[in-house]
This record gives C-alpha cells, sequence and structure tokens, in this order.
C-alpha cells in the first residue's frame, strides 16, 4: 500500500513565486501539488480500476463488431425490401402481358405494327417549339463544329496536293526493309 505524505505547512520557493504573482482576473492559483497530495489510493481501488481497464479493452472490439453487424443487417434488410419491390413489379408486368388487349397495345406501339388495312403516319418533330432543344451544347471538348465552308477547305487540300514539288514515300503497308548484313529469316 502506498503512502503519502502531506504537503509541507512552509512555502517552498516556487509556492512563494506564486504567492507574489497575482492571480488572474476571477481566476485562483491551484495548488496542484496539494490537489494530488490528498488523493489516497487503496489497494482494492487499483484493482477495480484495473478491471475498469481491462474490462474497456474487451468489451470496445465486441461493440464496435455488434454495431458493425447491425449496419450490414440493416443493409441486408433494405436489399431484401427492395428484391421484394422489384419481384412485385416483374409479378405485375407478368400479369399485364398475359393480356392479349396489353400484346395488341404493345406491339402496335413500339414495334408500328398495324392491322390490315390501316394507314399509319409517322409524325416527325412533334414537339412544341419551346420543348425543343434550341442551342445544342458541343458533343465533347475537344472536337466541335468546324467554323468554316468544308467545300472551300476540301478544294484548297486537293489543289495543294497537286503542286506540291515533292512527293513523300509512303511508309504505311510496306514491310520493313531487312539489312544487307544478317540472313532474312
Amino acid at each position: 500500500m502506498a503512502k503519502t505524505t502531506a504537503p509541507s505547512s512552509r512555502p517552498s520557493a516556487s509556492t512563494a513565486d506564486a504567492s507574489r504573482r497575482r492571480p488572474v482576473a476571477g481566476r485562483r492559483p491551484v495548488d496542484v501539488r496539494g490537489w494530488l497530495g490528498g488523493i489516497r489510493l487503496s489497494g482494492f481501488m487499483v484493482i477495480m480500476l484495473g478491471l475498469v481497464v481491462l474490462a474497456a479493452f474487451v468489451l470496445v472490439p465486441t461493440i464496435g463488431t455488434y454495431v458493425d453487424q447491425r449496419q450490414q443487417i440493416a443493409a441486408l434488410e433494405a436489399a431484401v425490401q427492395l428484391s421484394h419491390e422489384e419481384v412485385a413489379d416483374l409479378k405485375a408486368q407478368r400479369e399485364r402481358w398475359q393480356d392479349p388487349a396489353y400484346i395488341t397495345t404493345q406491339a402496335r406501339e413500339r414495334l408500328y405494327y398495324v392491322k390490315p388495312g390501316e394507314v399509319v403516319y409517322l409524325v416527325d418533330n412533334d414537339l412544341p417549339p419551346e420543348l425543343a432543344p434550341q442551342e445544342r451544347a458541343p458533343v465533347s471538348d475537344q472536337i466541335e463544329a468546324a467554323q468554316t465552308d468544308w467545300m472551300s477547305q476540301l478544294v484548297r487540300s486537293v489543289t495543294e496536293a497537286g503542286l506540291a514539288q515533292t512527293v513523300a514515300p509512303v511508309t504505311f503497308g510496306v514491310p520493313d526493309p531487312t539489312p544487307t548484313g544478317t540472313p532474312a529469316g
């Protein structure tokens, strides 16, 4: 059992320095040595404190595992609920496809099937002007529409190619020449 001594009644050098200093407004100086000296630990308290620390080390990973498993269970229950909803939607769709009128309607709308003697008119660009896209966004960041006339560029390219004085050798599709010093192999 550890025995501690009470602080001495005569002021030490550090206590004398602390008493000479002015305390900050509203604060009293705290004597840490005196406070720590007043704490008495018995053997029973040390054992109990050790058991609490040991219990914390044992229970923290167990509680973490429990919380993780509860989160996994909640996620799996949500996935099962979503699967049940999808199964219900698929059953309803299967029931619709059992109806001959629904099949006929779908064939007429999706595949443009008609009955003999009917005439079908397809209307392109049937959107009202306010819903039609006014300005189109560029297809990509690198490629944009050319601002010049393509026909004049074509004529200029053909003319320049015809007036060129030198011809570049064709290297695409021509096999590489073999070195003269080594046999081909």
